[in-house]
């Protein structure tokens, strides 16, 4: 199936006049599978990873369907985490931007409830919210849901994880059972199932397929960054690396024009490639292009379809894109002809589940690396300018400026010819101010790199402690300054657990998790080995250099002997 475009999908004007504000082109996989039977009314089931577009999927047709000359909920979006809650919000928020008269509302732990049920008093037709907060609200009697006609569920299994299972079953069975419910997982367990099964009537099952894939020859990196440092970062990179043809993809067409507008106005040659183009416009760009007239090409995804550019030397990801084999298709375009090609992943945040994913997909491996520093860059225009002044002399193309050279001479008293060569050296190698570097926090020792990207935290309780991810997550968010959202895999074994956070945090949460306690008893956290390998699960891997389980239990019984003496 083709993906389609969302002037095929008969919306209304002013869900069209959003779609193109916020730059999309063309729909997901998931949003063409489900976007058509969700405005039929149809409960579906929705399979799909983070990052691929679903919120969109849902929240287009719900916000389509919303009456906006009543005040009662007439939507509800359940999500597990706050982070997850307010970034649904705020796409939501997007999609009415042109619809007068509806409004949406996040309500989720952590924020007042008096302030939430003040919000609420602004009669929002769509509430967007965690499971254990709904049930307060419901409870408070501040929150009805008399005339709901839609309810979603947003990554269904991860609320299974943290333990919402009985706060879902509560809602569900106290909400209309003539409404519209539409579930999105990642994986489908039983449980998964038996909610389908008994809350849904008659799903339709969604899930994209993905094609069987051919990876090109090309090395492959990631760099954790800011958003607000990403132009900063491509732009030393094009110069560290000395690209000379490279294309930069953007998930909107929106971006493609700021960071093409702003690598122009940094002195690179840049053009954009996006869907609003006129095809002759598009052409003469490609031109360009295959020419080397242009050195970076600023595109989005479906208009690099098609890019057939045997020398392309780099691509760079500024977004990760929205699925898995637009990833594919994007490295695809360089590492051609045989040769090996490079591309490079800006990523912060979420963003380093949607790479594992791709990871998984592509089975390939992507490195983290550092970014490049000013001295590095430096040393790459220096490199450069001195294999041109040794080509020039060698064609013997310096010979007519030989005069001029002289009479500098006989007009300085001082000035040796060391001197001279020294400040035509520095006219020749100055245009490295004139890219603006140092204006952001890149080499700060607050910025977002590490050379691993995130450490791995041994805990000593698991299942048999009754340990839960929400537990985890609201004890590091709570205690230190690192956002829950920042918080990797969470690996809960028997007896322990492995937690990923980022190495700049690493130090504050093992510190500021030093008098964690839970059920009654303090735990401890430690920074696992370098030695630990990344996921390992089971009796059998190596556990490095942190403290084995059978360690731990040895440890809790002395524990509990020196308390008995």
């Amino acid at each position: 199936m083709e993906n389609l475009k969302f002037n095929e999908l008969n919306l209304s004007e002013g869900m069209q006049k959003a779609l193109d504000a916020m730059g999309f082109e063309e729909a997901t996989p998931i949003q063409s599978k489900a976007i058509p039977p969700v405005m039929e009314g149809l409960d579906i089931i929705g399979q799909a990873q983070t990052g691929t577009g679903k919120t969109c999927a849902f929240g287009i047709p719900m916000v389509e369907m919303i009456d906006s000359r009543s005040t009662a909920v007439q939507a509800l979006i359940l999500c597990p985490t706050r982070e997850l809650a307010i970034q649904v919000s705020e796409e939501i928020k997007n999609l009415c931007r042109y619809k007068k008269g509806i409004k949406t509302l996040p309500i989720y732990g952590g924020q007042p409830i008096d302030r939430q049920i003040m919000a609420l008093k602004n009669k929002p037709q769509i509430i967007i919210g965690t499971p254990g907060r709904v049930m307060d609200h419901m409870r408070r009697h501040t929150l009805k849901f008399k005339e709901l006609k839609m309810i979603v569920l947003d990554e269904a299994d991860e609320m299974l994880n943290m333990g919402f299972r009985e706060d879902i079953d509560t809602i569900l069975k106290e909400i209309p059972e003539d409404r519209q419910t539409l579930l999105f997982s990642a994986t489908m367990s039983p449980e998964i199932l038996d909610i389908t099964k008994q809350y849904q009537k008659e799903p339709v099952l969604i899930k994209t397929v993905h094609k069987e894939i051919t990876m090109p020859l090309t090395e492959q990196y990631y760099l954790e960054v800011r958003e607000s440092s990403k132009l900063e970062l491509l732009c030393r990179m094009i110069d560290a690396k000395n690209i000379k043809l490279g294309i930069v993809f953007c998930n909107t067409k929106r971006k493609v024009d700021e960071v093409t507008t702003a690598l122009q106005t940094r002195g690179f040659s840049a053009e954009s490639l996006h869907g609003d183009m006129k095809q002759t416009e598009r052409d003469r760009v490609m031109n360009k292009f295959r020419k080397g007239m242009v050195e970076i090409l600023v595109a989005t995804d479906v208009a690099a379809r098609g890019i057939d550019v045997n020398n392309v030397e780099a691509v760079f990801n500024y977004d990760i894109p929205s699925d898995e084999e637009y990833y594919v298709h994007r490295i695809g375009r360089t590492g051609r002809a045989g040769k090996k090609g490079i591309s490079y992943s800006f990523i912060f945040g979420r963003d380093i589940y949607k790479l594992k994913d791709i990871q998984r997909y592509t089975k390939t491996e992507i490195l983290p690396m550092k970014p490049p520093s000013l001295s590095d860059i430096e040393g790459v225009k220096q490199d450069e300018t001195m294999k041109e002044i040794l080509d020039v002399i060698l064609k013997g193309q310096h010979t007519k400026y030989m005069a001029v050279v002289e009479r500098i001479l006989e007009n300085s008293d001082d000035a040796t010819t060391l001197d001279l060569a020294a400040a035509l050296y520095k006219i020749a190698f100055g245009d490295l101010e004139t890219r603006g570097y140092g204006e952001s926090d890149l080499d700060d020792e607050e910025m977002m790199y590490t050379s691993g990207g995130m450490a791995r935290l041994f805990l000593n309780a698991g299942v048999m402690d009754g340990i839960q991810p929400k537990n985890i997550v609201s004890a590091i968010a709570s205690r230190s300054s690192m956002p829950g959202k920042l918080i990797g895999a969470i690996d809960i074994h028997k007896q322990f657990t492995f937690i990923e956070v980022p190495e700049k945090y690493a130090d504050e949460v093992v510190l500021a998790m030093a008098d964690f306690t839970h059920r009654g008893r303090t735990l401890q956290i430690e920074k696992a080995s370098k030695k630990q390998k990344t996921g390992s699960r089971g009796r059998n891997k190596s556990y490095g250099g942190a403290p084995s389980p059978a360690g731990f239990a040895r440890k809790r019984i002395e524990q509990k002997k020196s308390k008995r003496k």
